[in-house]
């Protein structure tokens, strides 16, 4: 038994901050203000001026390719693109893989103005396949050598551009699959294992994962199952399959589906295929690019609906955003349920249309807050492209919730990364006033909403009686500093069941063992 006293933040309907929380064999016993006698002789942790919170929860990202990615050459940071190519060279000389893999390319956070080019690729890496993802996570740029391997394959596909060596939409699915299928499922798994330590890291004890698309046979989507069902820890994920074919998640016995890559409904800002009600306005031009009709995205959500399942689409772009509402509105008067816990991811430029049908059938959303002014894709090149108007109506995260619209947060990995604090601290600070919110909002849209999304709010998301003891200690209480000091906050501790946790990292073979073992539904 272990009394905490201090700065309780609890997250509850009401926003309580209590003095003492009780923890006993995992569970929450007691919070309040006075401590009852029965508890004098717990043992007493004192947290000064630090704060105890709910576990934090990424309400939206993709696990396998995070883990993955991690695993591989990370890019974000750099400064320019021959910054990349020394990266690379480096990366190359030290890696034994024959296909690499580098993740966080923008032409829009280096110097050159432009992503790294095919014969820049190949001036260092020429005899090892390579691909360079970026950062939106849905473009690639490769090397000749493997362009070449895969040239026959792709070269009648939707985003096709050899000779630049960028590859969008159909294309990139393409190599992405490719890639991913070069992994050893042993390598994956152990990928895994050091991804769901960083996370513990910030302080996230859940994870929301959009898998399946990438892997054959949506091996991804079994593996992190087996992966779910292997942790002893208390880390715990949520499996939702990409693919709009309910088959894929009936036959796992999940709950739900959808996400991002054959579930997204556009693309993105960055590439100028986020589908947009009116075209861009810079030279490129166009209306972005709308991936399936109305009647198939309607199809798939009335068939979806029907079958129990919770839905989530990707929608970045205006357009995009109708098509998925109107849809969901159209599954749900086909088959009215309560409680659906449906969902529309990113949600980065709303309608009103949109946003009244959220509103009316309690449609969710998972937003990414990091993408708030984001050195991938900053404010002045999204107004560049989509113009001032538009610009100052991006992620309106005040509006959804003014709106009644639950809100969570989510980091949408490896595109940015899984940092709770970062989504507090923009979602908080937002340079557009107006759609700024508290760090009781933001704290709530990282805990306790994400927990709603997919239905374990009863048991975790706030420090209440009965749940379970999923908790983070904070180097000082965020409600006790200003709001511009948010991002110098600390995670000092993730407890998951009342134990600190303990790292993943062990045998494979048994974790895998363990996983295609355990009878439980932890996923």
């Amino acid at each position: 038994m272990k009394c905490y006293e201090g700065a309780i933040l609890s997250v509850d309907e009401n926003n309580n901050v209590f003095r003492y929380l009780v923890e006993d064999q995992g569970r929450i016993i007691y919070v309040g203000n006075t401590l009852p006698e029965r508890y004098i002789n717990a043992k007493r942790i004192n947290l000064g001026k630090r704060a105890l919170i709910p576990s934090f929860v990424d309400s939206h990202q993709h696990f396998a390719s995070f883990s993955t990615f991690q695993a591989g050459l990370n890019v974000m940071d750099a400064e320019s693109n021959t910054e990349i190519s020394e990266m690379i060279r480096e990366f190359v000389s030290r890696s034994k893989s024959n296909t690499l893999i580098c993740f966080g390319t923008s032409p829009y956070s280096v110097e050159e103005g432009r992503l790294i080019s095919r014969e820049e690729l190949d001036a260092v890496c020429p005899d090892k396949e390579i691909m360079v993802v970026k950062h939106d996570g849905h473009a690639c740029i490769v090397n000749t050598k493997l362009l070449n391997k895969m040239k026959d394959k792709v070269k009648n596909l939707r985003g096709y551009h050899p000779d630049t060596g960028e590859m969008n939409q159909e294309a990139f699915f393409r190599f992405s699959d490719y890639i991913s299928s070069s992994l050893s499922l042993t390598e994956l798994f152990s990928n895994m294992m050091n991804a769901a330590d960083f996370m513990a890291q910030h302080g996230i004890g859940m994870v929301h994962t959009v898998s399946g698309v990438g892997f054959a046979m949506n091996l991804d989507i079994t593996f992190e199952k087996i992966f779910a069902k292997s942790l002893k820890n208390g880390f715990q994920l949520r499996v939702f399959p990409q693919p709009m074919n309910i088959k894929v998640a009936k036959s796992r016995k999940l709950p739900r589906i959808g996400g991002c890559f054959e579930s997204a409904l556009d693309g993105c800002f960055g590439s100028h295929d986020a589908a947009m009600l009116e075209p861009y306005v810079d030279s490129e031009g166009g209306d972005g690019v709308l991936y399936y009709s109305d009647e198939k995205v309607t199809e798939f959500c009335k068939a979806a609906n029907r079958a129990g399942l919770q839905i989530e689409m990707h929608a970045i772009g205006d357009k995009a955003f109708d098509q998925a509402t109107r849809a969901l509105k159209a599954a749900l008067d086909d088959y009215p349920r309560k409680d659906h816990r449906h969902g529309i991811i990113h949600d980065c430029l709303p309608t009103e249309e949109g946003i009244r049908i959220c509103k009316e059938y309690e449609i969710l959303m998972p937003v990414q807050s990091a993408f708030i002014n984001w050195k991938q894709e900053p404010d002045a090149y999204l107004e560049s492209i989509l113009g001032a108007e538009r610009c100052n109506r991006l992620n309106p995260i005040r509006t959804f919730r003014d709106n009644g619209i639950i809100v969570s947060f989510g980091s949408d990995a490896p595109c940015t990364s899984p940092d709770p604090i970062i989504w507090m601290d923009k979602a908080v600070n937002n340079e557009n006033a107006s759609e700024a919110v508290t760090i009781q909002d933001a704290l709530r849209m990282c805990t306790y909403n994400g927990y709603y999304t997919t239905f374990d709010e009863t048991e975790r998301g706030s420090l209440e009686v009965g749940k379970i003891a999923d908790m983070v200690i904070l180097s000082e209480n965020p409600y006790a500093i200003p709001s511009k000091a948010l991002s110098g906050l600390k995670v000092e501790k993730l407890i998951l069941a009342g134990k600190d946790y303990r790292s993943a990292r062990r045998s494979v073979t048994r974790a895998i063992v363990d996983g295609l073992t355990n009878g439980s539904k932890a996923y």
